[in-house]
Formats: structure tokens, C-alpha cells, sequence
């Protein structure tokens, strides 16, 4: 049996199938589904159960042959790769055939951080999508929420939450948010709007009565509850203190977050995304996954990091307790592997908020001069290095989450100490975002084995990387943000994620914007001669350099005979059109385990394809736009490039 010169696609239409059928196809009928595996002894046996043609196969292998073909066995690996000449050998008769019009397979994008639930968990609420506005034009808004909420029983205690607010978006700019610009809307409900970056929320003076929080709260542990001159709370509470309203908000049936969850999934599969590392996971989040693997809604491979919060990092044998009882209570999951812990080190670097920990402090954004804030550290090394060694010795990797320099080093110190305690030479440990590393700190990612995991679409001048930032730390500094040719220069292994939905999933993008530093939003270039990545180290970085800091190198991030079959076609050749192209590329096909997760000319494939765009396009509106109502995560107004807002809450928090 030979494959078709034509496109599946192409086969497809000229059956008069279009719009009925998949991708893929049976090579002898040109059917809609895919084939069963023959029965032993039938003339399929030894064939494949896919093979893709006329292809560019990046197989992510340095020194290898060109690629053009690949096959995928009935077992879900892959079975060969090699020439199209070579490969159809193993075309039976019920063998699925796609030509690949000379566009790009790879293997699936593996999200190194992200929070997919959390996106579900957004998805169910009406968003801001980050707009610029003035008060009077955030009111108009809100008033219209409130109608849109405002069904039967609504008055005077149905809360109003709204998502992707932009915590310094209030114009003119420095402006600044008080609850009692919400409490004179016309409602006695209860509203918060919860800040896009994670770390802040505003709530009315309603919220803040049912909280209980008056000019006498103490701010909690890793958080700040925000008072005017006067004493008194303004409605802002940043990083932990938001929890103190976000207790009070009811919770979502676990049906709609089941399903707001599956139509997310969908999406990051339509994304080409294989593997997701989820970054701030629980009970909550572990008991969301069974229910979707259950249900046959968990089409990636998915690795929980249970997170910690501040006060259990001081007590390692109590946190290592922790941790194995979750997971001998979910490991059977399907779909699911723990062994992986996150802890934040430190906040966020961007004005206002000026809670990622720096070795020096803040600039005065008006006069240059050092100020006495030098951020917040959540852990010392000492604290961090005694709990990476006893979850480390006992087989579980650690994720940080460090954005100043100050974090970066800290996580630094504490995996050298691990590694002296332990004598492990291999653990995998890693650090998220590395906004600011300093540059005496970039071998000692290679030195300790460290992953830098880094989120590459932020790495692009706009206001949060020069208004909001470069006035308060100074040039010097600033020529350090995001340096990730520089950790590839002195060895590092680069990972990378999303960290979805603090930002639209666009993964693409996000590796044009590593290559060029500018991206499709960028208002110039930042640094791109110093940190641009080359485009086959920004491949690898999301596909293999991830697998590696989830330990699953071996299983996956290659296009290699014997590894799992998670590969995406692409619907151009991304390893040689214009770097600028890169952004607008499309998933036509994504497998797991050879077994089809997204399939672009399916019905489920292309209501995924228009939700991904949709959020896509929306990135290019402005604020002028307007803000709709449950996207999954909200479009970015030029003025509000989405970098990294950092202490974010996965569903259900």
C-alpha cells in the first residue's frame, strides 16, 4: 500500500468528506476514524499504525540525518523514522497515512509551568482581560457585570468576582485603587476583582466587612493588607492576604469546574501541548484530575508540583509526610506523576507590588536613589536547603519559583547545600522565571544541575519591562532580565512554560519571542543580541530541555524510534520560515502516546482551534476593545504585556 501524494486534508475534500471527517484517515478507505489494531496474523501485523510523509521532522537529536518520515506503532511509540521511501514499508492496509506538505512534525510542546486548572477555574468568571481605564470606564464595565450576574438572589449577597484586573491599569496612570471607587456602584453585593498578576486583589468595603478586615488586622504571613494614610485598609491586599477575602468567595460545583477544565485541556491540546508540569497543585487540584482522567478528559500527561506554603517549609519531615500521603492516595491516577514540590521563594519585581527579593534595593523610580526595599524572601537558604535535601533523598524534585536575583541566589544556595548533604548528583531541582539572575550565578546552574525554567514570551520591551521596572532597578540590572543565552553559554539546561492563564497559552509566540525578544506584542527588541536563543535551542528547550527537568527525557522530547509517539504537525515549517511567522502557527495534529488528542478538521479539533484563537486574537484589541466574558484567559492590550505577576492561584483557590 502507498500513501497518497495529496494531503489527508486534501484526500479528505476531494472525497467530499470535508468538515465531516479527521485528519486522519485509514489509507485503504479514507475513512474518519482511525482503524483498530489487527488481530494477530491479519495483513496489518508489523505495519504501523500511523505514518506521516513529506514532512520536516525536527527530531530535536543534534548530528543526526534529515527526517522526513516518521511511523508510529500500534504499541503508541514511535516505530521508525527516516525517508518516506524507507518508511513505506510498514504502510498496511489499515495503516493511517497524513502527508505533512513539507511542514513540521516535532515532538509535543512540553509546558514546564503552567496551571491548566486554573484556567478552567477563570474561564467560569467575567474578565477585565488587563484593561487600561479609566475610573468611569471600569465602573461602565462593572455595572454591566453586575447586570449580566445579577439573576434571581442575586442582591445583596451573590459576589461579583471578576478576573484579569490590571493592578496598575487605572488611568491616569498612578492612579490608585480604593474600595470606595467600588462601593459606589449601585449593588450591595460583595465584589473582588483579582488582579491578572496574581498577586493582588480589590475588593469593596462589602467584601471587606465579610472578611473582617479592618485597620487592626495584622497583615498575614507572606502577604499585605494595603491602609491609607489613615490607617485604614484602601481594598487591596497583595500575595497571601488576598486569601483572607478569597475564603468567603463560593466555590464553583466541581461539574462546572470538571467541564470548564476538559474544554481548557482541549485547548492546550490544540496548542500542541503534550506534557504539562501543573505549578501549584493540591487536594483540590488532585482530585479535579482523577475526575478528568476518569472521565477520559485528561489528554496530556500531566506532572502535579504540590505546593507548600511558608510555614511548612520549616517542618521537612512534616512536609514530606505531606506529600507521600497525597501521593499514595492519587499515584494511580492515569494521566498523573507526582514527585514534584513547589515552594515560592519571593514575589513579584514590577511596580507597584516590588516583592521579588534583589541583593540590592529599589530604585525611586523619580530620583534613582536606592530605597530601603530590598522585596520579600519567603525562605532562607538554610530553610530551603534543609527541605530540598530530605525531599531530595527521598526521590522528589523541587521547583522554586524565584524572580529577583536575591530568590535565584537563595535557590541556588539551598540546592548546593542539598547536594553536599545528600551527595545526589542528579535531582532535577529547578528555579521558575529567573527575571534577574545575577550574572556571578549563571554556572552554578550547570555546577548543581539546576533547570532554568524560564517563560520566554515575557522577554520583550513593554511597559512591564521598561515603565514598570527599569526606573526601580536601574540599567545595570536591567541588561540581566531574562538572560537565558547567557545560562545556555555557561551550561544550563533551559526548560521552558507557559505559566498559563497568569498569560494567554500562546505557545508559539512564546518561542518566536525567544528567538527575536520582541515578539508579536513587543514594542521593540529587549536585549535580543546578548539573550536571543537560536531557533533550534528554543525548539529543544520546549520539547526536550522540559522533558529533562521532569525526568522524562527518556520517555519523551525527541522524535526517536522507541520513544512515546507525542507529536504535533504543524501547519508550516517552523524550523526555516520567517521568525515573525512562528507566531501564527497552528496545530493541524497533536498525539500522546500515537493516540490522537487534537485533531484540527474534527468537530471537537476545531472548537478548540477557534477557543485558542479567539484569546489569540483578542491580544491584539486593546483595551479599547472592551472586556468579554469567560475567556479562559483574558487578551493583553499593548500597554499590558503579560510578564510574569507571578503568585497566582490554580483552581479552586
Amino acid at each position: 500500500m502507498t500513501s497518497s501524494s495529496l494531503s489527508r486534508r486534501g484526500l479528505l475534500t476531494a472525497a467530499g468528506a470535508a468538515g465531516a471527517a479527521g485528519l486522519l484517515g485509514s489509507a485503504a478507505a479514507g475513512t474518519a476514524q482511525a482503524a483498530p489494531a489487527p488481530a494477530p496474523g491479519s495483513a496489518g501485523r508489523g505495519s504501523a499504525s500511523l505514518v506521516i510523509h513529506n514532512a520536516r521532522v525536527f527530531t530535536g537529536v543534534t548530528g543526526r540525518a534529515p527526517v522526513e518520515a516518521v511511523a508510529v506503532g500500534r504499541d503508541g511509540k514511535i516505530l521508525a523514522t527516516g525517508s518516506g521511501s524507507a518508511l513505506r514499508r510498514l504502510i498496511g492496509r489499515d495503516t493511517e497515512v497524513v502527508n505533512a506538505r513539507g511542514n513540521t512534525v516535532m515532538s509535543g510542546i512540553h509546558d514546564g509551568h503552567v496551571h491548566p486548572l486554573g484556567a478552567g477555574d477563570r474561564s467560569l468568571r467575567p474578565s477585565l482581560e488587563g484593561a487600561e481605564t479609566t475610573l468611569a470606564e471600569l465602573q461602565e464595565i462593572l455595572r454591566g457585570f453586575l447586570a449580566d450576574t445579577g439573576g434571581a438572589g442575586a442582591e445583596p449577597d451573590g459576589w461579583l468576582v471578576v478576573e484579569d484586573w490590571n493592578p496598575v491599569g487605572l488611568l491616569p496612570t498612578g492612579t490608585a485603587p480604593h474600595h470606595s471607587m467600588l462601593d459606589a456602584l449601585p449593588t450591595r453585593r460583595p465584589i473582588a476583582l483579582v488582579g491578572g498578576d496574581g498577586h493582588n486583589l480589590w475588593a469593596n468595603r462589602r467584601a471587606l466587612d465579610i472578611a473582617g478586615i479592618t485597620a487592626a488586622t495584622p497583615d498575614p504571613a507572606g502577604g499585605k493588607i494595603v491602609k491609607g494614610t489613615d490607617g485604614k485598609p484602601t481594598g487591596v491586599l497583595k500575595d497571601d492576604a488576598q486569601e483572607l477575602v478569597r475564603r468567603h468567595i463560593p466555590a464553583p460545583t466541581r461539574e462546572q469546574l470538571v467541564q470548564a477544565c476538559a474544554k481548557v485541556l482541549e485547548q492546550a491540546a490544540a496548542a500542541g501541548v503534550t506534557t504539562m508540569m501543573d505549578a501549584l497543585a493540591g487536594r483540590h487540584e488532585l482530585e479535579l484530575y482523577r475526575e478528568l482522567s476518569a472521565a477520559g478528559k485528561l489528554p496530556q500527561r500531566v506532572v502535579p508540583a504540590l505546593r507548600l506554603e511558608v510555614a511548612q517549609t520549616k517542618d521537612p519531615a512534616g512536609s514530606l509526610a505531606y506529600a507521600r500521603d497525597l501521593r499514595r492516595e492519587f499515584d494511580g491516577v492515569r494521566g498523573l506523576r507526582l514527585g514534584m514540590i513547589k515552594v515560592f521563594l519571593d514575589g513579584v519585581i514590577e511596580y507597584p507590588a516590588q516583592t521579588a527579593a534583589l541583593l540590592e534595593p529599589y530604585l525611586d523610580g523619580s530620583t534613582g536613589k536606592p530605597t530601603e526595599n530590598r522585596g520579600e524572601l519567603y525562605t532562607s537558604a538554610a530553610e530551603w536547603g534543609r527541605l530540598t535535601a530530605v525531599f531530595n533523598r527521598a526521590g522528589w524534585q523541587m521547583h522554586a519559583h524565584g524572580l529577583g536575583d536575591r530568590a535565584v541566589r537563595t535557590a541556588l544556595d539551598g540546592y548546593a547545600y542539598a547536594r553536599r548533604a545528600t551527595g545526589l548528583r542528579d535531582p532535577r531541582n529547578a528555579i521558575a522565571h529567573l527575571q534577574i539572575v545575577d550574572p556571578a550565578d549563571l554556572r552554578r546552574f550547570a555546577q548543581l544541575g539546576v533547570a532554568a525554567c524560564m517563560q520566554l514570551q515575557w522577554a520583550a520591551k513593554d511597559t512591564w519591562t521598561m515603565e514598570a521596572l527599569l526606573p526601580y532597578i536601574g540599567p545595570k540590572r536591567h541588561r540581566w532580565m531574562y538572560p537565558a543565552r547567557s545560562l545556555e553559554r555557561a551550561g544550563a539546561r533551559l526548560s521552558g512554560g507557559s505559566d498559563w492563564p497568569v498569560d494567554a497559552l500562546q505557545v508559539w509566540n512564546q518561542l518566536r519571542t525567544a528567538i527575536d525578544r520582541q515578539g508579536a506584542y513587543g514594542q521593540g527588541e529587549l536585549y535580543r543580541e546578548l539573550e536571543g536563543l537560536s531557533r533550534s535551542s528554543v525548539l529543544r528547550m520546549h520539547t526536550l530541555g522540559t522533558a529533562w527537568q521532569l525526568r522524562q527525557d527518556a520517555l519523551t522530547g525527541t522524535v526517536e524510534q522507541g520513544k512515546a509517539a507525542d507529536l504535533v504537525l504543524l501547519d508550516r515549517d517552523v524550523t526555516r520560515c520567517p521568525v515573525a511567522d512562528i507566531s501564527e502557527t497552528q496545530v493541524e495534529l497533536t498525539l500522546v502516546d500515537g493516540r490522537a488528542v487534537h485533531d484540527v478538521h474534527s468537530a471537537t479539533g476545531r472548537a478548540a482551534a477557534a477557543r485558542l484563537s479567539r484569546a489569540a486574537a483578542g491580544m491584539t484589541s486593546g483595551a479599547a476593545a472592551g472586556p468579554a466574558s469567560g475567556s479562559a484567559s483574558g487578551p493583553r492590550p499593548a500597554a499590558y504585556a503579560a510578564v510574569h505577576r507571578g503568585r497566582h492561584h490554580a483552581c479552586g483557590h
